[in-house]
């Protein structure tokens, strides 16, 4: 069953933020944001290839497993898109490749996975299963992978248990699916005893949601719902702004996570800014929580250099002091009580500013992740955070994809990517975080 909500108004949000009050910022704007303190990591996982010999793996977003029994065993599994998912360990040993194979599907095909998350608990088999969520964006669905409870001692930690011939999430038909508007980023939540699927669709603004379903033939979901987000803002100086994107393209969505205490969505508009959404899609108004550096600025695409650039470099920008363009991954950190914080990654300028997760969300800082024997990170798309130890990492973990991987084991000629830990309390001390 698909439902398609109303769209939202395209200035709907946009008018209590951008008051008088606030001045029109430098289009351009300094590197970082007023606070960004520096944390380092010397942990990587093994550069993965995107390359014919590397089995076409690019890296793009982690999630993290937390043994419920032994930390130590615990897992970290990441999409490697066509190169499918690589399960790392709690010291980032690869323990595990599985290929991106065609879907349950009759006109599957091989899959590319975008993003994932993990569901506790789920009833496969009769048995409670932790599960790794997979966005497919090659076959618009989403898939499934049992966890082995014994985790990083599992020989395989990762079964898929995809139902099949699951509908398209945004999709009428295979021939739509081809055309790659497609399942992009995924988070999972899970209240009063139902788990859900928040997934974006590549090159629109449309988020979806989905009640997953368990069964004798596996994992499912139904009920999927639709609702379209703002494309176009109108501004202050009375221009409506259109974020600049490649032809048959619009200001797409992907980093996405749900606070599991609120019901919250929060969602990076990667040319946009940080949205709070609240969940069910279409239960209340939407917010902008932050905007990237050159919000409001008018931008032509060059087919030649397949960039935008600035129709005036001199005009102002309405946008934040945070986030500088794409806005890409999101994750939660959570502390006691409703407290915790938003973490998102600024991927135009290597940064990772941190919001506070109650009130007006307001920002507390940023921060970058330098190498220490190994390459800074850079670049980074998807990211993932434990507020629970995870081995070795007792305040928690943070691990964040980097794009260019460029540390001392890499193969210079080859287009490499990779995931790097950090341990959350180096980033709590450097930002003076409670």
């Amino acid at each position: 069953m698909r439902r398609r909500l109303a769209a939202l108004p395209a200035a709907l949000l946009l008018l209590p933020l951008l008051t008088p009050a606030a001045a029109p910022a430098s289009a351009t704007g300094d590197r970082g944001t007023d606070r960004t303190a520096v944390v380092t990591t010397s942990v990587e996982t093994p550069p993965l290839y995107d390359d014919e010999a590397g089995g076409n793996a690019s890296g793009d977003d982690p999630a993290i497993w937390v043994h419920p029994e032994d930390s130590a065993r615990s897992l970290v599994v990441a999409t490697a898109k066509e190169g499918g998912l690589r399960v790392y360990d709690v010291a980032a040993t690869e323990l595990q490749s599985v290929a991106a194979t065609p879907a349950p599907r009759a006109d599957g095909v091989p899959g590319r996975y975008n993003n994932v998350d993990i569901a506790y608990g789920l009833d496969v088999d009769g048995e409670p299963t932790d599960v790794a969520v997979v966005s497919d964006r090659y076959n618009d669905q989403i898939r499934f992978f049992a966890i082995d409870p014994a985790g990083a001692a599992a020989a395989a930690p990762l079964t898929e248990v995809t139902a099949p011939g699951l509908d398209f999430l945004f999709s009428p038909d295979r021939e739509t699916v081809d055309e790659e508007h497609t399942a992009y980023g995924l988070a999972v939540y899970q209240r009063r005893g139902a788990t859900y699927a928040v997934v974006t669709q590549e090159g629109t603004t449309t988020i979806a949601t989905a009640r997953l379903t368990t069964g004798a033939d596996g994992v499912g979901y139904t009920d999927v719902e639709h609702l379209a987000m703002p494309g176009e803002f109108r501004l202050p100086d009375g221009t409506t702004w259109v974020p600049c994107e490649e032809p048959g393209t619009g200001p797409q969505l992907e980093g996405v996570a749900v606070d599991r205490r609120t019901g919250t969505l929060y969602a990076a508009q990667e040319d946009v800014g940080l949205w709070r959404v609240p969940l069910p899609l279409g239960s209340g108004e939407p917010r902008l929580v932050d905007r990237v550096r050159d919000f409001g600025v008018h931008d032509v695409y060059d087919p030649a250099t397949e960039e935008c650039a600035p129709l005036d470099p001199a005009a102002p920008s309405y946008g934040g002091k945070h986030l500088t363009a794409d806005a890409e991954g999101v994750d939660i950190w959570y502390g006691p009580g409703r407290t915790g914080y938003v973490i998102v990654s600024s991927q135009g300028d290597d940064t990772y500013p941190v919001y506070a997760l109650t009130g007006r969300n307001r920002p507390l800082g940023a921060f970058r992740v330098a190498g220490d024997g190994v390459d800074d990170v850079n670049g980074s798309d998807g990211l993932a955070v434990s507020n629970a130890p995870v081995g070795g990492y007792r305040s928690g973990l943070l691990v964040t994809h980097d794009e260019p991987e460029t540390g001392p084991d890499t193969e210079p000629d080859r287009d490499a990517t990779g995931f790097s830990y950090v341990h959350w309390g180096d980033v709590a001390d450097a930002l003076r975080l409670p």
